[in-house]
């Protein structure tokens, strides 16, 4: 019986790389005969075809509609760790910023577009969420001395989005999970809370997220990834991609070492500008650029 029960676990492994659709039919073929054969009772073959839709289940893609809720709830608990910036100048600035540089992005519209904020706290910090939710610091915009560094730090984070770096840790997290229980109650008929465990493993969506966002980070991988794809959203918006370099010299200044926000979350702004592998920027900047950072943010600075 344990063999057998080893084998199945290995086969259902091995159909993760196949569609929901092919696990969840051929784990119903392969116990059906199981149990043709004596080999597994019909309660065994239960317990195992809902382990198996556990597993399945996180190979899903979420729908728009869902990223878009997901990343709203994670909005919220953002919010009540940090409170919203009660400035509608600067806010209104920062989303018509944002909102050009979405459009140059692999991603330009979501089920509910982008939604911009930023967040009354000097940490230097910022968030994106799944669906197009991004928190932007006081203190991160006390990085940026120009609007193109200021676009620099959008453009990251909506690189996070395009490339839907919260969601992909998320279905990551619930395989581990799904497996971890099937490995585990793998050698015994499965009882009520395991299969609750199973059933459930979407369960703590919200939490990974901001446990990700807010506290561990993503990967540095991750991060360069969204520093790459910056780097091309500003060229088709029509701003200097060497103003990231410039920016993260600024906060390499800035930022304190052994810190909550990036300086936890983020690979060093000395690590990641030579991962850029671009220099900073020295082309002039426009005027109009110059008088709209400034009225709009240079009482931040």
């Amino acid at each position: 019986m344990k063999k057998l029960t080893l084998q199945m676990i290995s086969f259902l492994a091995l159909l993760i790389f196949c569609g929901c659709a092919a696990v969840e039919t051929a784990t119903t073929v392969a116990t059906d005969i199981a149990v043709q054969r004596g080999t597994i009772t019909k309660e065994q073959a239960a317990s195992i075809r809902t382990g198996t839709t556990a597993v399945s289940r996180s190979l899903e893609d979420f729908t728009p509609e869902q990223e878009y809720y997901i990343g709203r709830s994670v909005g919220a608990v953002v919010l009540t760790k940090y409170k919203a910036l009660n400035d509608a100048k600067v806010n209104s600035y920062v989303n018509l910023l944002g909102q050009t540089l979405a459009l140059a992005s692999d991603t330009p519209e979501l089920f509910a577009g982008y939604h911009f904020l930023v967040l009354d706290s000097d940490d230097i910090n910022a968030f994106a969420t799944p669906g197009g939710h991004i928190f932007i610091t006081r203190g991160l915009i006390r990085c940026c001395r120009t609007e193109d560094e200021l676009a620099a730090v959008l453009a990251h984070e909506i690189g996070h989005i395009q490339m839907r770096h919260g969601i992909n840790a998320i279905q990551k997290a619930r395989m581990a999970e799904a497996l971890t229980v099937l490995a585990r109650e793998g050698v015994k008929t499965y009882g009520d809370e395991e299969l609750i465990k199973l059933s459930n493993s979407f369960g703590d969506v919200i939490s990974d997220i901001t446990t990700t966002m807010i506290k561990n980070g993503y990967s540095r991988t991750y991060e360069y990834q969204a520093d790459a794809a910056a780097v091309n959203i500003l060229r088709r918006a029509g701003y200097q991609p060497g103003a990231l370099v410039n920016m993260l010299q600024v906060m390499s200044r800035q930022i304190k070492p052994g810190g909550s926000d990036f300086a936890k979350t983020h690979p060093s702004p000395q690590a990641r500008i030579a991962e850029l592998g671009i220099s900073a920027q020295t082309a002039q900047i426009p005027n109009i650029r110059k008088d709209r950072f400034i009225k709009a943010a240079g009482h931040l600075l």
